[in-house]
């Protein structure tokens, strides 16, 4: 059997790539990717040449069952998500099943992720992280879910777009105004910005903006003295 390795790459930063994750994409034979033309970038600017197959979330089912095949023929084959680490809000986690499934051993490259990243400048943040991702785009189903993740008193870790960052800082404050956030812009790339402060304060900073870019990780920290409270219903 051969090997499926699961390559963390940078989230803005090319810099942050990993000497592991370039000899694992030198040495395989087959570079699967979430979007083939994000990675071809990423290898050509390294001067890497190598087959590339598609493997999206719209497609990874399917994707898995080629990739199991390139396998069984003894090839190795590496996953590359367009930034951070596999199976965090990306595909991987569905071909990972496969592949191990089929008798394939499946190999972690670890690297960046904005999770992490966003943990590491956020402060104390307690013994529990929860990490959520993205919530629904409901505003019902947004706001009931905050409202159960702030009620157990722990401290997570959200994803957001710059469509609906506003939107949820407000869902934040309006259910404990006071509660501390920590929120990470374009992390490691050119225009990386930090805001920290409590809900309201870091809602009514980015809503006074006249516009705003990028993708968001948000840290809400734990308040153990949270307590639950009645939950929307509309969707």
């Amino acid at each position: 059997m051969s090997e499926l390795f699961i390559v963390a790459t940078p989230i803005g930063n090319l810099g942050d790539i990993t000497y592991r994750a370039l000899e694992t994409f030198r040495t395989v034979d087959v570079i699967a990717a979430e979007d083939t033309r994000h990675t071809l970038q990423l290898l050509t600017h390294f001067e890497i040449r190598k087959p590339l197959v598609s493997c999206r979330a719209q497609n990874e089912e399917e994707a898995a069952k080629k990739i199991i095949e390139l396998l069984d023929k003894g090839q190795k084959v590496a996953f590359a998500s367009d930034a951070g680490t596999p199976g965090i809000s990306d595909p991987g986690s569905v071909l990972v099943k496969c592949c191990r499934e089929a008798g394939h051993t499946v190999v972690p490259i670890p690297g960046a992720s904005a999770f992490a990243t966003l943990i590491s400048v956020a402060g104390p943040g307690g013994k529990t992280i929860v990490f959520e991702g993205f919530l629904s785009p409901k505003p019902g189903r947004r706001r009931a879910r905050l409202r159960e993740l702030m009620a157990t008193g722990w401290a997570f870790v959200l994803y957001e777009s710059p469509f609906r960052i506003v939107k949820l800082l407000t869902d934040i404050a309006d259910i404990e105004y006071e509660r501390h956030v920590v929120v990470g812009r374009e992390l490691t790339k050119l225009h990386e910005e930090i805001v920290e402060g409590s809900a309201a304060q870091v809602r009514d900073d980015f809503a006074g903006r006249s516009s705003i870019k990028g993708e968001f990780a948000i840290f809400v920290s734990g308040n153990k003295n949270a307590q639950l409270v009645d939950q929307d219903t509309d969707e």
